[in-house]
């Protein structure tokens, strides 16, 4: 299945099984940015910032608690965007972007596989002149195990989405245009794209017009067999860039409407449909949960919660302190399960997996939560979690954002634990 190498926090757990937890090293706390894992057959890579606020990677062998480190010429500031990326190619070697946001490019990778502390700088990739406002960097792997780069060239409502495939040993344009072009009107918002079991990678992704998070749009979509030849549901092929003028809208959600980025999540039925779970308002005004699905002709989308006076009202500039987290839809049985986490509590909606009927809602269980006994959070932090398909994860504890402004004080650093099953 096609995922973003370096995932962020997963908000769900899987079922509950015993852990092993071993230190990495002493993080920076002062706000959340996302970390990145990266397991192999053989080996697991962690890439953070410091207590120094320092990018650094660590790695060591499966089966053994022996790390080696290496810190990388790149400091984080305030800026929770500033995500770190990582993947390992065909070939061993380790890839690392980072620090970006609206930034000239960040990258390392290796000369050794394996080795971290061959870790060198490459100042350009593809092309210098699109490599100067970077934003949101990500790792995937097609069908066929090739290694793609995507990113934001330009700003927040002014972005394109590039994609770049490592090819013999360097990096070309995987399309000559890029994927999406906001025409210097807006920006979009992407997840995925991820693998599905039709054979299909399936991306979702908002419009945006200002770096106002409220101003967010139109839900869209768009599939394709290999990354580089898009399509709507219906077959119907879209040139590239994918505009706003020829995007499929899954549902028209206008600006103030109750939706925002990264909480437009995708997953599959038992038919193998996609289902795309994302929160927008009510007719009442009270932001709820929704499932659209691709069904015979067009997509159908329900309503899957029933909250009464819960109304996130966010907007403006800077990173959020998200009050509403949507996992990824699965299939539980006969059930549709939707896990979220709502200002702080986590919740499953189950919808029938048939119908989308509503069938109700039940508490769930976070990895975080399972990790509470063992692992100390001090007041005012919040536990983040990165977790790999493997069951590996990391953890660390961090305030939270701070619409990427500095704060008052500088809070002790914590430390990044690795999570092994045991």
């Amino acid at each position: 299945m096609l995922r973003l190498l370096a995932p962020l926090a997963l908000i769900w757990a899987a079922p509950a099984a015993a852990q092993k937890i071993e230190a990495v090293d002493r993080v920076w706390a002062g706000h959340e940015v996302p970390f990145a894992l990266v397991v192999t057959a053989d080996r697991i890579y962690v890439g953070y910032y410091d207590a120094a606020r320092q990018l650094g990677v660590a790695s060591r062998p499966r089966g053994s608690s022996w790390w080696t480190y290496t810190k990388l010429p790149s400091w984080v500031g305030w800026d929770s965007h500033n995500r770190i990326a990582m993947a390992v190619d065909a070939a061993g070697q380790l890839h690392v972007a980072a620090n970006m946001h609206n930034d000239p490019l960040v990258y390392f990778r290796t000369s050794v596989p394996g080795d971290v502390r061959t870790l060198a700088r490459t100042p350009t990739m593809v092309d210098a002149a699109a490599e100067r406002s970077m934003t949101y960097p990500a790792f995937l792997k097609d069908a066929g195990g090739r290694l793609i780069f995507k990113y934001r060239d330009g700003g927040s409502g002014r972005g394109r989405e590039i994609y770049n495939m490592l090819y013999r040993g360097g990096w070309k344009r995987l399309t000559d245009a890029p994927l999406v072009d906001g025409e210097g009107k807006s920006s979009a918002y992407f997840v995925g794209p991820v693998l599905g079991p039709d054979g299909w990678f399936h991306a979702i992704w908002v419009w945006r017009d200002t770096p106002d998070a409220a101003t967010n749009h139109d839900l869209s979509y768009a599939r394709s067999r290999d990354l580089a030849h898009w399509e709507r549901s219906d077959g119907t092929a879209l040139p590239l860039p994918i505009r706003f003028g020829d995007a499929e809208v899954v549902d028209p959600v206008p600006v103030r409407g109750g939706m925002i980025n990264n909480n437009t999540v995708p997953g599959f039925d038992s038919a193998g449909r996609v289902v795309i779970a994302f929160h927008k308002y009510d007719a009442a005004g009270n932001t709820q949960m929704f499932v659209a699905r691709r069904e015979a002709k067009s997509w159908r989308v329900v309503q899957a919660s029933d909250w009464k006076g819960f109304r996130w009202d966010f907007g403006g500039m800077g990173s959020l302190d998200f009050r509403l987290r949507v996992g990824t839809p699965v299939m539980d049985g006969k059930t549709l399960r939707v896990p979220v986490v709502r200002d702080g509590k986590p919740i499953d909606l189950l919808l029938d997996g048939e119908t989308l009927a509503r069938v109700g809602e039940r508490p769930g269980v976070t990895l975080a939560d399972r990790l509470a006994s063992r692992i100390a959070v001090p007041a005012g932090m919040q536990l983040n979690i990165v977790e790999d398909a493997s069951g590996v994860a990391i953890a660390w504890a961090t305030l939270p954002p701070n619409r990427d402004l500095p704060r008052e004080d500088v809070p002790e650093a914590q430390t990044l634990r690795l999570i092994l099953p045991d």
